[in-house]
């Protein structure tokens, strides 16, 4: 990263900036071997008394004091990619938002809080995309209120890494004392090789493709004990859903999956295999046959969520030329007695 001009290292950055996406070089060593320096890429999202505050891609936060700056300027959005599809975080966060439906949902503004019965985060948290139409307390004070009618804790799914994400909004919510307590990936990948990694023929042989989950497939679904109404209702929930099954013993089906076709977009979800049956290849079969379902409805694209500590997934999902487009969070509301604004 070039940071001089004529020679010269530069701060070329003043807290008029904040909210852009900055590149900072600091000292973080100064001792009789000489100088130690870290650089920092990201969103700059608060320049208070003499301390920076910058919102890494993955959405972590860098403290920085100013006095250790020796460089910094204001930098362009990351560059486009050049393969997979096109995309942008709102598009995504609509998109991922349809494929995942609550049982009620209520908007504030262009906020919609989401509940359903505490059946997973996303499908039990405020997805704030754009304004509120209240200043940002009182619109806070609604999404709380609003879970706590619902005895449910009160969480506000966010992104950060991408063009129009929310790296400004997670700095508010961290202020106010929300804690982010899980992160994940949203990957994207072009769709067709998805469906060619694996030979039709097998394909048809090996996977049985359905409207509904049976009570096979949700015998190796693993987020839930038994399977309550709710649950159903969100797992069926979408503008065109397919489960897909690979048949195992003793009543679980070896692998399973779950694919979203809305417009052209194909949302994956619920891919899982059986532990004694990994690396056989079946996350790739089950991948393969709900991308060419989805490709016979017109789907060109393809989107999932992982979480970053999952390996084996994100081994699979790399091989299938997946690409993080955004990295998203859960925060979750301070209990009340601890929040003090």
């Amino acid at each position: 990263m070039e940071f001089t001009a004529g020679g010269r290292l530069e701060v070329r950055l003043n807290p008029s900036d904040v909210g852009k996406r900055v590149s900072v070089r600091r000292v973080t060593e100064d001792g009789p071997a000489g100088r130690k320096f870290t650089d920092t890429v990201g969103v700059l999202t608060s320049w208070d008394d003499g301390v920076l505050h910058i919102t890494r891609r993955g959405g972590e936060s860098v403290r920085i004091e100013e006095s250790t700056l020796v460089a910094g300027k204001v930098v362009p959005a990351e560059p486009a990619r050049r393969r997979g599809p096109a995309a942008t975080y709102p598009e995504l966060a609509r998109a991922a938002a349809r494929a995942w439906q609550p049982l009620e949902s209520e908007r504030l503004g262009d906020w919609e809080l989401r509940a359903a019965e505490g059946f997973t985060r996303r499908a039990n948290s405020v997805l704030p995309l754009g304004d509120p139409g209240l200043p940002l307390d009182e619109a806070l004070a609604f999404v709380r209120a609003w879970y706590a009618a619902r005895d449910l804790p009160a969480y506000a799914q966010t992104a950060t890494g991408a063009p129009g994400a929310q790296e400004l909004l997670c700095a508010e919510l961290e202020a106010r004392g929300w804690v982010r307590e899980v992160s994940a990936e949203l990957r994207i990948a072009s769709l067709a090789p998805i469906g060619d990694a694996v030979d039709a023929v097998d394909l048809g042989e090996r996977v049985r493709i359905a409207r509904t989950c049976d009570e096979a497939w949700l015998n190796r679904y693993q987020r839930f004990g038994k399977a309550s109404p709710a649950v159903l209702k969100v797992l069926h929930s979408g503008p065109s859903v397919w489960f897909a099954t690979v048949p195992g013993e003793g009543g679980a089906p070896a692998a399973i999956g779950r694919c979203v076709v809305d417009g052209r977009w194909a949302g994956f979800a619920a891919v899982e295999v059986a532990p004694e049956r990994r690396r056989e290849g079946l996350g790739t079969l089950v991948m393969a046959a709900l991308a060419r379902q989805a490709l016979d409805e017109g789907a060109s694209a393809a989107w999932l969520q992982v979480e970053a500590d999952n390996a084996g997934a994100r081994a699979l999902y790399d091989g299938l030329g997946f690409a993080t487009q955004h990295a998203y969070h859960h925060y979750r509301a301070p209990e009340a007695e601890a929040d003090g604004r």
